[in-house]
């Protein structure tokens, strides 16, 4: 199995699950001895995580083009009839059959590579910003769940020759018990395993129709830290800190940074606000305001992902 820049999806396996190398040809007479059965190339995208479908075992994470695993050996030839030659014995007739490949059970799991996730509610600004901040065009509409799958938009600060450029994914909105499948549950939880930081936006808006940032911020947290629970085979009740949110398992997850980024303040309500900062800076999380149709806070938040992206990834 190799991975390939030329493929992004896995939906050539959906139709085609089964895959087959040949057996190992038979020995023969002759002092013919039987060829190796021929190998077949699987191609995956840069991103596919391989699992034993028995076990759960991650055999390989595809993370760079052209990476390279064996999966399943083929069937070796069998030997031919001078392999069976002995001094007593020199015109033999026998010969060893092939053998058969070996047969094993996958799954295969595409998540997406970006170094920043955006996180939050439905119809917190997710889609407005990374149109804004990207070339990205997702579909933004004033209804829930909007998004439907993720969207990658690379995002570049400063000037040549010292530009610099970070890939940013839209994820669907969170719901609570997404992680139990509510909403568009674990769908697309998983894609922020991989990326390096988390932006945790929250809308500050009336037009929310949620009365409390606060209480926002904690429900998604919590979702976070359950599916992290989750992946990590633990049960699923994590414990709360002084002020509500659960305090995060070992997993992936638990060591990312997270900023937390209040949304829509052009027409937002100043006591939500308000409330919000001082919760999230009672927290030490890094903390922005901004308005993605006015721009106001947009150049900042910018120049801070990409600072937060330089420093070394924490664990």
């Amino acid at each position: 199995m190799v991975s390939s820049q030329r493929h992004n999806t896995l939906i050539h396996f959906r139709f085609n699950p089964e895959h087959k190398g040949q057996r190992g040809e038979h020995g023969m007479g002759s002092n013919c001895s039987g060829s190796d059965g021929k190998s077949i190339t699987l191609k995956v995208p840069v991103g596919t995580a391989l699992y034993d479908q028995d076990t759960g075992e991650l055999i390989h994470d595809f993370q760079s083009p052209d990476e390279e695993v064996v999966i399943a050996k083929g069937g070796r030839g069998g030997r031919g009839n001078q392999h069976f030659a002995t001094s007593v014995h020199q015109a033999p007739r026998e010969h060893e059959l092939g053998r058969t490949g070996e047969e094993r059970n996958y799954r295969l799991e595409l998540k997406l590579l970006a170094d920043v996730g955006l996180v939050g509610y439905p119809n917190a600004g997710k889609s407005t910003l990374i149109s804004r901040i990207s070339a990205a065009k997702p579909k933004i509409a004033d209804y829930p769940f909007t998004t439907l799958e993720p969207n990658l938009g690379v995002v570049t600060v400063g000037e040549e020759p010292d530009q610099e450029s970070f890939v940013v994914a839209d994820m669907p909105g969170l719901i609570e018990g997404a992680h139990l499948g509510s909403g568009l549950g674990v769908q697309f939880l998983r894609h922020i395993e991989r990326t390096r930081l988390l932006l945790h936006l929250v809308d500050v808006s009336d037009a929310s129709g949620r009365p409390d940032p606060v209480e926002d911020f904690k429900v998604i947290n919590k979702e976070l830290a359950n599916f992290t629970s989750t992946a990590a085979g633990k049960e699923q009740d994590p414990f709360s800190d002084d002020y509500g949110e659960p305090t995060l398992p070992e997993h992936p997850l638990a060591h990312k940074t997270m900023i937390v980024c209040a949304t829509k303040i052009d027409s937002g309500n100043l006591e939500k606000l308000k409330k919000l900062a001082t919760h999230i800076r009672r927290k030490k999380l890094e903390f922005h305001a901004i308005s993605a149709v006015t721009g106001q806070g947009i150049d900042e938040l910018k120049w801070s992902l990409a600072r937060h992206l330089q420093a070394p990834e924490k664990g």
